[in-house]
């Protein structure tokens, strides 16, 4: 697993962070292993999230600039 995860891409992260779950999940893996790769789960997790947060951010700050779209929650309400 790579250690340089500060410039990865979203869809990198992702895939990788999929790859974890799926040997996790699978029970075929050392308890050391497990420990390891959880770790790197969570700190790819985070990674995802950070950039989810500034993408959001941006298309906020996209909106405000132009006064002919109207802002609206990317939450859909049940």
């Amino acid at each position: 697993m790579s250690s340089n995860t500060e410039n990865r891409n979203f869809e990198d992260s992702l895939l990788e962070l999929e790859d974890i779950v799926e040997k996790l999940e699978s029970g075929q893996i050392s308890l050391q292993e497990s420990m390891e790769m959880f770790e790197r789960g969570i700190k790819l997790a985070g990674i995802c999230n950070h950039i989810l947060q500034e993408s959001e951010q941006r298309i906020e700050q996209l909106i405000e600039r132009n006064e002919q779209i109207e802002s609206c929650d990317f939450e859909q309400e049940n």
